[in-house]
């Protein structure tokens, strides 16, 4: 079986951040998709790995012919994904009402960090200063400071997933109603959904929000949190549940502490304390070998470089190469279909070659 999103045609406008991001995903279910690049505007962000599966073509938007190429090829799409700040595509004569108009059915599908309206949407803006007001950003990190956690709850989680998830749902929409949407994603709004969970641990009385390594998942907790080795390397550490942790004692060779007592918020810097003298006498390796096979709940901190090589990741085909370019295979996997990794393609030689490929 063909994988399942093959026959979708998209036109992305290239972008940084989470909108290419959204499109390698859909291209890596089967999605075929028209970049469109400006004249000596390549991305040193998105290279071989982020704009894989899909092939580009320039247009140059300050030209009526080739705005109307471009229109032409919107025209033949299912989709439309752009990140611009509000109203650029409106300026252009390629916003949604027009398109829209143009093509009934299309999904016209808006990345942005403060979305289409609200007092910052028309502001610049960073991963960072979108999650800074969400909640998330305060609630990541050291005690002393808050953390980037890189992009990936921005940029990646509150903006391509879920920009990702509203495509799809609104082309469901499709089917059934015939009419095309706007799909407004906003990091913010989205990263503020991320948090949901978390409200309801506030609502609970059991997650302090004015303060981090203090909880039971932002690192205060002894039971779930990285801890140094030896060597200087790590292990991640998250023995949630009475079972794991019994196995987690008994890996680390200390008899069963109470659930009371692990459980009290004020034993926990003591049992950290006890807990890293432990680990740091071996190493990440000699842990990963003495927890190997039970139900502790440890793993092996590894840097990116060293990801690919882990058993579990090989055995799973979690990383490819692609032209000597070592990448995440697409995901997730589907039982009908087989899983192909997008290669680069060539670009289009010009907009009238991109609009005939899919006349």
């Amino acid at each position: 079986m063909p994988l399942p999103l093959t026959g979708l045609r998209i036109v992305e406008f290239a972008g940084i951040g989470p909108a290419p991001f959204a499109t390698m995903l859909l291209g890596d279910m089967g999605a075929e998709i028209i970049r469109i690049d400006r004249p000596g505007g390549a991305d040193p962000w998105t290279k071989a790995v982020v704009r894989r599966g899909r092939r580009s073509v320039v247009a140059d938007l300050k030209s009526a012919a080739d705005i109307e190429l471009v229109r032409d090829l919107i025209a033949h799409a299912d989709a439309l994904i752009e990140g611009f700040r509000p109203g650029v595509m409106e300026r252009l004569g390629l916003g949604p009402e027009a398109m829209l108009a143009l093509n009934p059915r299309l999904v016209y599908a808006r990345m942005t960090g403060w979305g289409q309206d609200g007092p910052l949407a028309a502001s610049a803006g960073h991963d960072i200063n979108y999650i800074a007001i969400t909640g998330a950003l305060a609630a990541i990190g050291p005690a002393e400071r808050p953390v980037p956690p890189l992009n990936l709850v921005g940029d990646m989680g509150g903006g391509a997933l879920y920009l990702a998830t509203g495509v799809l749902a609104a082309l469901l929409s499709v089917r059934t109603t015939g009419k095309g949407q706007v799909v407004d994603c906003a990091i913010s709004d989205c990263t503020a959904s991320l948090m949901a969970m978390f409200s309801d641990l506030g609502d609970q009385h059991r997650w302090d929000f004015s303060r981090r390594e203090a909880n039971i998942l932002d690192g205060g907790a002894p039971f779930y949190r990285n801890y140094a080795c030896k060597d200087g390397k790590f292990i991640a550490v998250g023995c949630l549940e009475p079972q794991f942790f019994a196995a987690f004692c008994k890996g680390i060779g200390i008899e069963p502490i109470p659930e009371a007592e692990r459980m009290n918020p004020t034993n926990w810097p003591v049992l950290t304390d006890r807990f890293a003298a432990i680990i740091s006498t071996r190493t990440r390796e000699e842990w990963d070998a003495v927890f190997a096979g039970t139900d502790a709940c440890v793993a092996p901190v590894l840097t990116l470089d060293e990801a690919p090589a882990h058993p579990h990741n090989r055995a799973r085909g979690a990383f490819t190469a692609v032209d000597g370019v070592v990448q995440p295979a697409p995901a997730p996997r589907f039982s009908g279909s087989e899983t192909v990794t997008p290669r680069p393609q060539p670009d289009f030689p010009s907009l009238k070659a991109a609009l005939a490929a899919w006349e």
